[in-house]
């Protein structure tokens, strides 16, 4: 039987039999959708290099290896989880890149032992989440629907700030120019570009709502004087990242188990990812899928540690454009793969689009980062709560996963691992679901009514 796909209308025709998931876009649609998941991602995936060189006292050369390898990895890393080979990969609509949960672990690392040492723990912790990935995915049972509901909302929400911080300018709060009247006004009209493409716009134009509006805007911040482009003419056209540019990778226990350890971040994110793009896209998640996921992210932090690079999990950026798009293809989240590494090998591209005003990618960013919660809450309005522990499960979890993002300095007193792990939001959501469910939820009460 044949039938258009519902998200795409007369564009795509498919049998009755392909999944959403497996469907295979035409050419320049998937470059379009693509290029949107990377400019989604982009500003993430630039932030750790940027955040890890600044700590690290590196140049302005080692600065810019540094974002075209972790550009280049996070491409590669992309396709590997969306498109998969053997028992790599989710096969799911999920980008890769990398890790801000890593980061104070990794800067801990450099500060102490070098550099090298930090890429040397990088691979090491990647080799080891190659090899546990099927122990970890066994742990899905423990995740009921009300526990899957509250993460997805935790998401949304641990997110909503970043775009703040964008809207803001992208600078610290309170620094010269933060949450100008210029800025809150550019970012206000990206939202109104965005929400009135997407609410008006019809199929293809309604689909690409947030490209609409990051191109919209930049071009109101260009004419407003407001965009600042010179760093496009001064980078290189072209640049091939090569491995081990900061020295061979040295080998210590105390990186290798520190980074280890921290990895369990990544573990609960990745596993929270794959739930909740397997909701919005409407697709079974099983151990397989986890096990799968998780060996991609072993892979590509393994290959992120080669290719001067850092941890990668799958990004919770791209969950909101996913549910406001409809368009669940992981052909197009490996397009945007593909995006991702030309960026990496020609600078001038990816200087180009890191050109782009903040307040814009915050404008874009809050509809995302807001559809996402909405996802989660969704989620939540089918679980049973009448005459089960349900609310107290929910109430807890969505409590403790705000608190780090509300009480930015509650765990300031504790030791570096400790704050560490207790300052994500998403791994305290986790937790509390998971234990509490163990303790108090009955199994038979715990699943949708």
């Amino acid at each position: 039987m044949v039938g258009a796909a519902c998200s795409l209308g007369k564009w795509i025709v498919t049998t009755g039999t392909t999944h959403p998931v497996d469907e295979m876009l035409p050419a320049g649609m998937l470059f379009a959708f693509g290029l949107q998941h990377a400019l989604v991602m982009y500003a993430g995936t630039v932030a750790v290099p940027l955040i890890f060189a600044a700590a690290m006292h590196m140049s302005a050369a080692q600065t810019v290896l540094l974002i075209n390898c972790g550009l280049m990895t996070s491409g590669i890393a992309t396709i590997v989880q969306s498109v998969g080979f053997w028992k790599f990969g989710s096969r799911l609509p999920i980008v890769q890149g990398s890790s801000f949960a890593m980061l104070a672990s990794m800067l801990l690392i450099g500060q102490i032992y070098g550099v090298p040492s930090v890429f040397g723990a990088v691979i090491g912790a990647g080799v080891a989440m190659v090899l546990m990935a099927p122990v970890m995915a066994r742990l899905m049972r423990f995740f009921p629907p009300v526990v899957i509901g509250c993460l997805i909302t935790i998401i949304g929400l641990t997110l909503v700030p970043v775009a703040g911080r964008w809207i803001g300018g992208g600078g610290a709060p309170g620094s010269p120019g933060f949450g100008s009247v210029a800025n809150l006004a550019l970012a206000f009209i990206t939202i109104l570009i965005t929400v009135a493409v997407q609410a008006w716009g019809k199929g293809f134009v309604a689909n690409i709502s947030v490209l609409v509006g990051l191109l919209a805007g930049s071009i109101l911040a260009a004419l407003c004087g407001m965009g600042h482009y010179g760093m496009v003419a001064d980078a290189p056209w072209f640049a091939i990242s090569m491995p081990f540019a900061f020295g061979l990778p040295e080998f210590h226990v105390m990186p290798v188990v520190i980074m280890l350890l921290s990895m369990v971040i990544i573990v609960a994110e990745t596993t929270g990812n794959c739930l909740a793009i397997g909701r919005v896209v409407d697709m079974p998640v099983t151990d397989t899928t986890i096990a799968g996921a998780l060996r991609a992210d072993g892979l590509s932090t393994v290959l992120g540690g080669l290719f001067n690079s850092f941890p990668y999990n799958a990004f919770t950026q791209n969950t909101g454009l996913i549910a406001i798009t409809d368009i669940r293809s992981r052909f197009v989240v490996a397009a945007a793969g593909l995006v991702m590494i030309g960026l990496g090998l020609f600078p001038k591209l990816g200087a180009l689009i890191a050109a782009l005003p903040p307040p814009v990618l915050g404008g874009c960013g809050l509809v995302m980062f807001g559809m996402t919660t909405i996802g989660g809450i969704r989620e939540l309005l089918h679980v049973r709560f009448e005459g089960t522990r349900n609310g107290l499960i929910a109430a807890v979890s969505i409590g403790l996963g705000v608190l780090p993002m509300a009480c930015p300095d509650l765990f300031t007193h504790l030791a570096g691992l400790w704050r560490l792990l207790l300052g994500n939001g998403v791994l305290l959501c986790i937790l509390s679901g998971v234990l509490l469910n163990m303790l108090v939820g009955d199994e038979k009460t715990s699943g949708k009514s």
